[in-house]
């Protein structure tokens, strides 16, 4: 066997025998990226890293923000989609919040984000100023305890969001924006720091799984009976301006 011919199969049987991930709406058809993310693993696909520091190390891709940029830490995959899962792993270690954040050819799209003590799925503000705004889905309380491994798992099928974590915790939203061409999906970092590894990016047929509809009353209900995080305290009106601004960047 020649080493190319031993290089390419190299490469592509991981793809192959992978298996997609547990699904609520999609039906995963192709895998796309399957990537450990670790230091003693091959990258699947070129990332972009537009700010922070990404580094592969034994236990995954470790980012933290750098305070100089000021802006979070936010690395992305090249790539065009449309109906697709995403799933990974992730570990806060000290990071204030993580997210994977889903874009299109312009703007960002959605994005699940965590931080040590909540979860939240949101369609993002698409166009800052005009007269798009953010729709929240879920904002819940949730632990993440520092050094604990979790498991999220991202699907997008026509004007469809579900994100799962660890399995047990779902939430959905729909949007028309969600029907458009997805792009650049990637990991964002706020702080330090953060590891993310057994990333999986498949393709999902255009149509959801035929016990999506039952599945999406369930989830509703348990959604309506989550906890909701305790109230922030008041601020004064520059305090209130400059949160303001912070969350609309």
């Amino acid at each position: 066997m020649s080493r190319r011919l031993l290089a390419l199969l190299t490469l592509v049987a991981p793809l192959c025998a992978a298996e997609p991930p547990a699904t609520l709406l999609a039906q995963p058809e192709k895998a796309l990226v399957v990537d450990a993310l670790t230091k003693d693993t091959e990258a699947a696909a070129a990332w972009k890293t537009a700010k922070g520091k990404w580094e592969r190390t034994a236990d995954g891709l470790r980012t933290e923000e750098i305070p100089e940029d000021k802006h979070g830490a936010v690395s992305r995959l090249p790539l065009t989609l449309q109906d697709f899962v995403f799933a990974f792993e992730f570990r806060l270690d000290g990071a204030r919040m993580v997210s994977l954040s889903v874009n299109d050819a312009k703007e960002h799209v959605a994005r699940v984000a965590i931080t040590p003590t909540s979860l939240r799925l949101q369609k993002d503000d698409h166009d800052h100023d005009g007269p798009d705004k953010r729709v929240v889905f879920l904002l819940t309380e949730h632990k993440f305890e520092p050094g604990t491994w979790h498991r999220v798992v991202l699907e997008m099928v026509g004007d469809t969001l579900v994100a799962t974590i660890d399995g047990k915790v779902s939430a959905f939203g729909s949007d028309p924006l969600f029907k458009a061409s997805k792009a650049n999906p990637g990991f964002t970092c706020s702080g330090q720091s953060a590891t993310f590894r057994n990333l999986s990016l498949w393709s999902a047929k255009a149509e959801p799984k035929a016990t999506w509809k039952e599945a999406s009353v369930k989830v509703a209900e348990a959604m309506a009976a989550m906890p909701k995080p305790a109230p922030v305290a008041a601020k004064g009106k520059a305090g209130a301006k400059k949160s303001a601004a912070k969350k609309a960047s």
